[in-house]
């Protein structure tokens, strides 16, 4: 049997984190069994459609590096597919049609509930004579078709992540297959198109799991073998509720514009709800993680959706990716800063790029982080310019300090690092006494990458004319 799954996206939002995990998860699941992604667009909400939605989630999945074998289908350019499976369901007595306005159905669920009643549907058209239903019929015009559920007896199967699950069908309703204005519902419209797919392993996020009852009940009247089903755990927060905006539930292009490099995203989703043996967290590469994917090493607890964690393994791509393509991926946050010029030597701005991407997290964090490799003047904080400048030492070593700069001809790191371990040296300092001060002379911060590589990018003119202004406030000029 060859392995046939589908990602089958709703347009009616943008790609959120839960979609591209089940997206990923598909997607390892048939690399890694040498099968087939179909993707299918259901849109038949046409109401709730989101413009821009379809090209916005293929892109995403694109540049998530998920790639599909089949489609994009939609569901709208197949309609008539499913009105001739609900005629056959209804021609063999499985289903009904019910002329219940949305009214009456509230009216009774209230009434159902008030009693402490199950408030599902009641399931009276389905008593309804042919001379009852053609009055109605020419009274009301508007029907759907409902599917019926037997009165007795359970509906069981085995989910690959969750085990065996029973659902007794007293539980369960009467439901609608087809509208009145001759849509399908996402039930009935995801058995046919999973069937006429030949679709082998459905694998979705447990929100579904109260779908799949009904679903195998279609099948069985359909007189289809369904598929496996593989429901995957929910995402939670760090605070253990559903994701929020706060914790997490934003758009794919949300981390595109945050700098996360999409392997590193596809090594963190992985993680949600999934494991290998021994636990691994970092892999080498995506063909890794389909060479090591697995259905049983899905955990069903839910999954905790952490971007501190998030942020970590962003951190480690960053800094194991080579120069030249993180140099690339950072230009657009630079000039979007303005601090591009557009004269700057390659050469030198991949040096930058090199100091400074072992500490970012994010793409976009190099403007926070380095801006002072770019900007003509940088600013001090004012309390922090006191405590660090106004010693009364600091004056003689950065004048110091200063002046053995400007002598030098090769302006080096390791010469900038000769020349300051020799004014410590003659001030009987420590060596922090004159690191501290010249560090945020240079960058206006506290801590940063090596002094004397930063010395060495900034070049001698832009150093010496930042140690003459710190110089000046420390002399309180």
């Amino acid at each position: 049997m060859k392995v046939r799954v589908r990602f089958a996206p709703s347009p009616t939002g943008f790609l959120h984190i839960g979609g591209a995990r089940t997206a990923l998860f598909n997607w390892l699941f048939a690399r890694n069994k040498g099968g087939a992604l179909i993707l299918r667009v259901e849109d038949t909400d046409v109401a709730r459609a989101a413009s821009g939605a379809v090209e916005k989630i293929l892109e995403d999945l694109k540049w998530l590096g998920i790639t599909w074998d089949e489609g994009a289908y939609f569901q709208t350019e197949r309609l008539s597919l499913y009105r001739h499976y609900a005629e056959l369901l209804l021609k063999n007595g499985k289903a009904y049609f019910c002329y219940c306005s949305p009214e009456e159905l509230d009216v009774r669920r209230k009434e159902a509930l008030t009693k402490g009643n199950p408030p599902g549907y009641d399931g009276r058209c389905h008593q309804l004579s042919t001379g009852e239903a053609e009055k109605l019929k020419k009274a009301r015009g508007k029907r759907v078709i409902r599917f019926k559920i037997p009165h007795t007896g359970a509906t069981e199967f085995t989910d690959l992540v969750r085990g065996k699950i029973r659902f007794n069908h007293s539980v369960l309703e009467d439901f609608v297959i087809m509208k009145s204005d001759g849509i399908p519902t996402f039930i009935f419209a995801n058995v046919v198109d999973d069937e006429n797919m030949e679709i082998t392993h459905v694998i979705r996020g447990d929100e579904h799991l109260s779908n799949t009852p009904r679903q195998l009940l279609l099948y069985q009247a359909l007189g289809w073998q369904p598929p496996f089903f593989a429901h995957l755990s929910m995402i939670l927060g760090t605070d253990g509720k559903k994701l929020s905006k706060r914790t997490g539930a934003v758009s794919l292009s949300w981390y595109r514009k945050e700098g996360y490099l999409p392997e590193a995203l596809v090594n963190y989703l992985v993680l949600l709800g999934w494991a290998p043996e021994g636990n691994q967290e970092l892999f080498s590469s995506t063909k890794e993680i389909i060479k090591k994917f697995s259905l049983k090493r899905i955990s069903c607890n839910p999954a905790i959706y952490d971007t501190k964690k998030l942020d970590w393994i962003n951190g480690n791509y960053i800094k194991r990716s080579n120069c030249k393509k993180i140099t690339m991926l950072i230009k657009p946050y630079l000039e979007a800063a303005n601090l591009l010029q557009g004269d700057e030597d390659e050469g030198w701005l991949e040096q930058v790029i090199e100091l400074e991407k072992g500490r970012i997290k994010r793409l976009s964090q190099i403007v926070e982080y380095g801006d002072f490799f770019f900007l003509p003047e940088i600013s001090y904080e004012k309390d922090i310019a006191n405590s660090v400048l106004l010693r009364k030492e600091t004056k003689e070593l950065l004048g110091a300090y200063r002046a053995a700069l400007s002598e030098l001809e090769d302006f080096t790191k390791e010469e900038a690092e000769k020349r300051a371990r020799k004014v410590i040296k003659d001030a009987g300092v420590k060596g922090g006494d004159l690191i501290h001060p010249v560090r945020f002379a240079l960058t206006g911060r506290t801590v940063g990458p090596g002094l004397f590589e930063i010395i060495a990018l900034l070049g001698k003119k832009k150093t010496l004319h930042r140690l003459d202004n710190a110089i000046k406030i420390a002399k309180g000029c």
